[in-house]
Parts: C-alpha cells; sequence; structure tokens
C-alpha cells in the first residue's frame, strides 16, 4: 500500500511543480490527490465478487466494480483541470469551472456508491447538469447549445420509464434497495423489462441510440470530452451491471438478440469512423463501437465476460480520454480538428507522435495496453455462447483496427502545412498524455489487482 501512496504523492509534486502560476488550479488538484489516496488507503480492502457490497453509511456501499470506477472518476477530473489551460490561463470564469467539477465528481462518486434505486436515479440524472454546464458554458461554436438540447432530450426522454418502473418495482417488493431486490428475483414481463435497460442504453451509448454522443463531443470544451468518454459512458455501463441479476431468467431470454444487434452496429459504425474527417468525430465514434463489446459481454452473463467489460471501462476512459487531449492539443495549434490539415506531424514532433502511436494502438486493443486483456475476455465470454459470433467479431476487430491505424497515419505522415508556425508542446502536455498511458500500458503487468 505504501508503494502507491508513494507514486500519487509524487504525481502531486510534480503537479505542483507544472502549475505554480495559478493558486486555484493548484488547491483543486491538490485537494483531488488528497480526496484520491483517502480513498485507495481506507478502501483497499475491497475485492470483487459479485453483488456483495462492503457498507460504508447508511445507503451507500462499495463492491470491486464501484471502487475502481470513483478512482477513475477522480483521477480523470484530475487531469481534466490540467487539460484546461485556457480556461486557466485567460481566468475564464475559472472559479465556476472548479466548482462545476467539484459538483460533477460529487454526484459521480454517489451514483457509483449508492444503494438505493431512487438515489442512484436522482444522482443518475443529476451528474448530467455539470456535463451540460461544461458543453454551454465552455464549448467551442454556437452548435454547442443544440448538442447539449440533444444531450438531456435524449437521457431524459429514456429516463422517464425507468422511473416509472421503479413505482412498479416498489409494489411488488415493498423495497427499492439494490441487493434485496437482486435476492428476490423480480419477475418481469420482457416488454417492461426492456423499458428499465433503455435509460443505460442511451447513457452508454448502444447503436441506434447513440445520436447525442457525437454531437455532444465535438461541440464540447476538451474537459467535457474527457469526462463524457472517461466516466459519464461507464455510468450506462454500471447500471446495467447492477439491475441485470434482478431477473436474470429473463434477460438470457433476449440476451442474444441484443448482444448481436450491439456487435452488428458496432461493426456498422466502425466503418463510419472510416469516412470521418474530423478527428474528434472520429475518436467520438470509437468510443461508442467500444461501448458495443462492452454491451456483449455483460449480456452474456458470463463471469468473464462482466471482468472483460469492467477491464474495457477502464481501459477504455484512459485511451480515449488521452486521445482527445492530443486532437485538442492539434486544434490549439492549428485551429481545425480536420485530417486534411493536421499532417505530417510525425517530422514536427516525434516524442509526443509516440505517445500519440500508444494511444492509437491502445485504441485498436494491442499491447501492451490494457484493452487488450480486456479484449481477449470479451471475445472468450462471446465465443462460448456461439461459434457463429466468430464471423461477427472478426469484423469488428478488423474494421476497429483500420480506423486506429487510419487515425494514426494521416496525422503522423504527408506534407505539413504549418510546420513553422505550430508552437511546441508544453511539459504539461507531455504530463498529461503520460497521465493516461503510464495506468493504460502499465496496469496489464499488475492485473492482479483487479482480481
Amino acid at each position: 500500500m505504501m508503494k502507491y501512496i508513494l507514486i500519487i504523492l509524487l504525481i502531486k509534486l510534480l503537479f505542483l511543480i507544472i502549475n505554480k502560476n495559478n493558486m486555484l488550479n493548484i488547491l483543486f488538484q491538490n485537494m483531488m490527490i488528497m480526496l484520491l489516496i483517502f480513498f485507495i488507503v481506507n478502501y483497499s480492502y475491497i475485492k470483487l465478487n459479485m453483488m456483495d457490497f462492503y457498507a460504508i453509511y447508511y445507503d451507500f456501499g462499495l463492491d470491486f466494480f464501484s471502487f475502481w470506477m470513483i478512482n477513475l472518476s477522480i483521477w480523470i477530473i484530475l487531469l481534466m483541470m490540467l487539460a484546461s489551460l485556457k480556461v486557466v490561463k485567460y481566468k475564464n470564469f475559472l472559479f465556476l469551472f472548479v466548482v462545476n467539477l467539484m459538483f460533477m465528481l460529487f454526484f459521480l462518486v454517489m451514483s457509483f456508491s449508492v444503494l438505493n434505486l431512487l438515489m442512484f436515479y436522482i444522482m443518475f440524472e443529476a451528474s448530467l447538469i455539470p456535463t451540460l454546464f461544461l458543453i454551454l458554458g465552455w464549448g467551442y461554436q454556437i452548435e454547442r447549445i443544440e448538442a447539449g438540447m440533444y444531450m438531456m432530450l435524449y437521457t431524459l426522454v429514456f429516463s422517464l420509464p425507468f422511473l416509472l418502473m421503479m413505482f412498479y418495482m416498489y409494489h411488488m417488493s415493498y423495497s427499492l434497495d439494490i441487493e434485496y431486490l437482486n435476492i428476490k428475483k423480480l419477475n418481469f414481463d420482457s416488454f417492461l423489462y426492456n423499458f428499465v435497460m433503455m435509460i443505460f442504453f442511451v447513457k452508454i451509448p448502444m447503436f441506434s441510440l447513440h445520436g447525442w454522443l457525437p454531437k455532444a463531443h465535438v461541440e464540447a470544451p476538451v474537459s467535457g470530452s474527457m469526462i463524457l468518454a472517461g466516466v459519464m459512458l461507464k455510468l450506462g455501463g454500471y447500471g446495467i451491471y447492477r439491475l441485470m441479476f434482478i431477473s436474470e431468467n429473463l434477460m438470457s431470454n433476449y440476451m442474444m438478440s441484443i448482444l448481436v444487434f450491439s456487435l452488428v452496429g458496432s461493426i456498422y459504425l466502425s466503418l463510419v469512423c472510416l469516412r470521418q474527417v474530423d478527428m474528434k468525430s472520429l475518436v467520438a465514434y470509437s468510443s461508442v463501437v467500444h461501448m458495443g463489446l462492452v454491451i456483449g459481454g455483460l449480456f452474456s452473463l458470463e463471469i468473464i465476460g462482466v471482468q472483460g467489460a469492467f477491464l474495457m471501462m477502464i481501459s477504455h476512459g484512459l485511451c480515449s480520454s488521452g486521445l482527445f487531449c492530443l486532437v485538442n492539443m492539434f486544434y490549439e495549434r492549428s485551429l481545425s480538428r480536420s485530417l486534411i490539415i493536421n499532417k505530417g506531424m510525425l517530422s514536427y514532433c516525434s516524442p509526443m507522435m509516440m505517445m500519440w502511436f500508444l494511444l492509437c494502438m491502445g485504441n485498436m486493443s494491442a499491447p501492451p495496453s490494457l484493452n487488450l486483456i480486456s479484449e481477449i475476455f470479451l471475445l472468450m465470454s462471446l465465443l462460448s455462447l456461439t461459434k457463429f459470433l466468430v464471423i461477427i467479431l472478426m469484423l469488428f476487430l478488423f474494421f476497429s483496427s483500420c480506423y486506429s491505424l487510419y487515425l494514426y497515419s494521416y496525422v503522423c505522415y504527408g506534407k505539413s502545412l504549418f510546420l513553422y508556425s505550430f508552437t511546441s508542446f508544453s511539459v504539461r502536455e507531455f504530463f498529461l498524455i503520460l497521465m493516461h498511458l503510464i495506468p493504460l500500458n502499465l496496469m496489464i503487468l499488475k492485473i492482479d489487482i483487479f482480481y
């Protein structure tokens, strides 16, 4: 345990060195690091045991899944402040920005640790509000208003059936405690059960319900894209994981149709990625592709599938967040996210392109990233259901590799249009990408901490 604390304290020292100019920035990042140390020290004893919670307070508890999701939330929000240099440098409502991030962290921690279904619903919906403020307040183009409206309408419209179904659950069991509902095993109609799951399919998001995500990503500032890709999408997977045990018999009846639909949709969206010119839009669609595989792992109802989905959520949170950071760095220099304009970067800054290469390889689940282990687990769980899925999975893996290589090669090679007008990458930016890459590529060496 001491070595983990020493590593985090070293990171704290590096943050102090890099952010020596702004006191509010330093204060917020120190608070986040101390919170991370406190959380790891107090709850590091939690082991993976499905449906068993360790109570930490009345109506609040942690299991292994929520413990790592909260750690990921704190880590990403810490890096969001480091990525938002323009907000800090130009004092662009900096105090409101910090307060917004604190509220966001509060709602996320509450969502991942609450044991009551109604409280979970309230915190789940409340986490949208700081995200909406990030998009509307610190977004780039005027289309951010439309993107924010899309995000709110999609989530709120599909969350209403879930609220109504909670009343029905309470009528059946006289309790909304998640642990009790998992033990009781409610008898749902399949149509009603689809209604319950719809809110999480929108949030994760599943193919055909993903229309809000690319819009929100493209119009959000870098911090908004980081929190959306890093943590917000994981709320959908976490909700499916929590409620999949309420009616396992019913879930097993229609899991194959959901699973196949999600995987075929991911193949289609991989082809959409190959048509993208906007780098941010390409990374946003690739998030939906990866989440399709997470849905497949959760709906396989195999322990190895659930573990693979859990690992994919953590690895995707780090990898996708890092990609959005680098895309924003290119945007700040060329004032464009187009692949046609951002070319020939390899001759301009080869160390940063090495990091771009590692992130793109992580996006296509190549070693040594944590994505590799998660994808192996997911493939094992899916192929154990039926051998006919091998064709879908082969196409999925091939096309997901294609768009990652397409993204990497277009940015690195070609004739640069802005070679002599670019400012060099700063120490802060190298440090920011390393804070994504180090856990992503080194956690595979200590994989037993997840088991």
